[in-house]
């Protein structure tokens, strides 16, 4: 299966632009965010990759979605994506692996991805990257345990839990098989 990574170059170009544009400093990012100046630098001049938590803190702070967090948004999106066009990125750390079957398109509210998380993997997110997000999750094997804020799912394979975030989220994986499910993913 051939697929387009997502260039952690220009992901770091992406961020600092994001940054620039607000006329935040790193100091106010790191304030902002969180994420230590360090780290920050780091993912800008990529020399490091973000991890998912990383990348869910950013999104937070810039009220983005992931996707449009990594991509910048298209002006004239293709109605037919092909797999082979479908960008993905991975969480070196996790192992988490999200691929983004229908990219952020200025016209449409809706985005399609796909997320891959191995057996015994953890994600944790202290804020949703836009208050109250509509999500639909569609397991597709595997197990998933997502919790947000107290209350803990268990999702198996064909189930669907559809909800709006408004908290914090934790993806669990307990195994022995790892998880794949589709997510929807819908601003208002």
């Amino acid at each position: 299966m051939s697929h387009i990574m997502i260039d952690e170059q220009k992901l770091a170009q992406r961020l600092s632009m994001l940054r620039v544009n607000q006329g935040w400093s790193l100091e106010m990012l790191a304030e902002k965010s969180g994420i230590s100046r360090a780290t920050l630098s780091r993912i800008e001049r990529a020399e490091t990759s973000p991890t998912a938590t990383l990348l869910g803190k950013l999104s937070a702070v810039y009220g983005l979605t992931t996707s449009r967090l990594l991509m910048a948004v298209e002006d004239n999106p293709a109605e037919l994506i092909r797999q082979a066009q479908q960008p993905v990125w991975q969480d070196v750390h996790t192992g988490f692996e999200r691929r983004s079957i229908s990219p952020p398109a200025r016209d449409f509210q809706a985005e399609l991805m796909s997320g891959r998380l191995g057996a015994g993997a953890s994600i944790h997110y202290d804020a949703p990257p836009v208050f109250g997000l509509e999500q639909h999750i569609w397991m597709l094997s595997g197990v998933l345990e997502l919790r947000l804020d107290t209350q803990l799912y268990r999702l198996e394979t064909g189930d669907c839990l559809r909800f709006h975030l408004y908290g914090t989220s934790t993806f669990y994986v307990p195994g022995p098989d790892d998880a794949h499910y589709n997510i929807v993913i819908c601003r208002s």
